[in-house]
């Protein structure tokens, strides 16, 4: 061995003794859960390849699903994707870890006002993965005159022709927000009888629902096994590619406008592993590839000009700026009311 060599042994085993154990014992490991269908695999091939970090992904229908799993003390997981609606309830609850993203080195490519959200004003717990909004989308080649109204009464109250083809999300939240602003009530009231107004309704459509499903939302569509299905809109997007005569409807009720965030459990295995994808996962590239395998936007300056054609130029992902006007930010409701509306999903889907 030459003494260039030894010296370069030394100066990796010292590089090697100044990495904190905890973090060489982490950097080959990572367990993400996420929702169905939301992370591309080839972006997990590629950090992967990246990295030298091996990713394992279980996946969820809805953020009660995973919180009641984080809230059991099971899973083991390394990264959650809580939605904004969620977030705060998470951080307050302490199931979340500090992972202080602002301080990350791509964090000056998130875009305003995806860098300082009400519910994690100093991205202290989480980083933004991608937004979207919900409607519903139906085949217009098999509605009376092909064409529904913009309007959530096409859902709540289907036309006889309608009658159990309709696919409804097995989400409590988006379900039952929906029909709140349907409705013209407070998406997080605190009345109990706004919810028994809420419940009457689902219950008088529900007769009229085929499926309650929040995963395989795509190929249902495509294929025809319903006519009308409440979806996100990217999956609306993903879903018209497969059958153009697939739309998707803005309510003029109001629809949710969501926004999803990749965040660290509390009790994580592999946290300086997790911190390393949230840190890669705000580089334009890579959020951009999210955004066109999912069909969502992403909160990442440049990334926009990586995004296919076809999705930035589907009303669907991008709407007109008086469509616009319909989102309504998804709230996180005070313990009462989801109380109240924990109670109402309970009795629907008994």
């Amino acid at each position: 061995m030459t003494i260039a060599t030894r010296f370069r042994t030394v100066l990796a085993a010292l590089a090697i003794a100044a990495t904190p154990a905890a973090a060489l014992a982490q950097s080959k490991q990572l367990l993400l859960y996420s929702w169905a269908n939301y992370v591309p695999p080839d972006l997990i091939k590629r950090f992967e390849a990246e990295t030298g970090i091996k990713v394992s992904l279980d996946v969820y229908d809805s953020n009660d699903t995973m919180l009641a799993k984080l809230q059991a003390g099971g899973g083991g997981y390394d990264i959650v994707v809580p939605s904004n609606s969620i977030l705060a309830t998470m951080i307050k609850s302490g199931l979340l870890l500090k992972v202080d993203a602002a301080k990350m080195s791509n964090f000056g490519n998130v875009a305003a006002p995806h860098d300082r959200p009400a519910t994690d004003p100093g991205r202290e717990y989480s980083v933004p993965y991608l937004w979207g909004s919900t409607g519903f989308t139906y085949d217009s080649a098999k509605v009376p005159g092909g064409k529904l109204t913009e309007s959530w009464k096409e859902f709540f109250e289907p036309r006889p022709e309608l009658s159990g083809q309709i696919a409804v999300l097995n989400d409590q939240g988006e379900v039952y927000s929906a029909a709140a602003l349907y409705l013209g009530l407070d998406t997080c009231s605190e009345n109990p009888a706004d919810g028994q107004k809420i419940l009457t309704l689902l219950e008088k459509q529900k007769p009229h629902v085929k499926i309650y499903s929040s995963t395989g939302t795509i190929d249902r569509v495509a294929a025809g096994e319903v006519i009308m299905h409440q979806q996100w809109n990217g999956a609306s997007h993903r879903s018209r590619a497969k059958l153009p005569t697939a739309v998707f409807v803005y309510p003029t009720e109001g629809m949710n406008l969501w926004g999803d965030n990749f965040a660290v459990p509390k009790g994580a295995s592999n946290p300086e592993s997790a911190k390393i994808f949230l840190n890669w996962m705000m580089v334009p590239k890579n959020a951009a590839e999210a955004s066109n395998f999912s069909g969502y936007n992403n909160a990442i300056k440049g990334a926009e000009e990586l995004l296919k054609a076809d999705l930035r130029d589907n009303p669907a992902i991008n709407p007109p700026e008086a469509l616009k006007t319909r989102f309504r930010p998804v709230k996180d409701c005070s313990l009462k009311a989801r109380e109240i509306r924990d109670g109402v999903w309970t009795r629907l889907r008994r």
